[in-house]
């Protein structure tokens, strides 16, 4: 039994090729989530906080 050794450069080749497109896939789906317009709360949220439960911890 012989013993052959695989010099061929290809599998590194698409090995970049998919590293390329799965990191151009993720930047273009930031970029167009970045495009949307969520909408925000129009009145502002206010919350009183009584003084009972205001601790000085010294």
């Amino acid at each position: 039994m012989q013993f052959s050794k695989n010099t061929s450069t290809g599998r590194s080749k698409g090995f970049l090729i998919k590293t390329i497109l799965v990191l151009f896939i993720i930047i273009s789906a930031v970029v167009l989530l970045g495009k949307i317009d969520f909408p925000s709360p129009n009145k502002e949220i206010e919350k009183i906080i009584p003084n009972e439960k205001i601790k000085i911890v010294k």
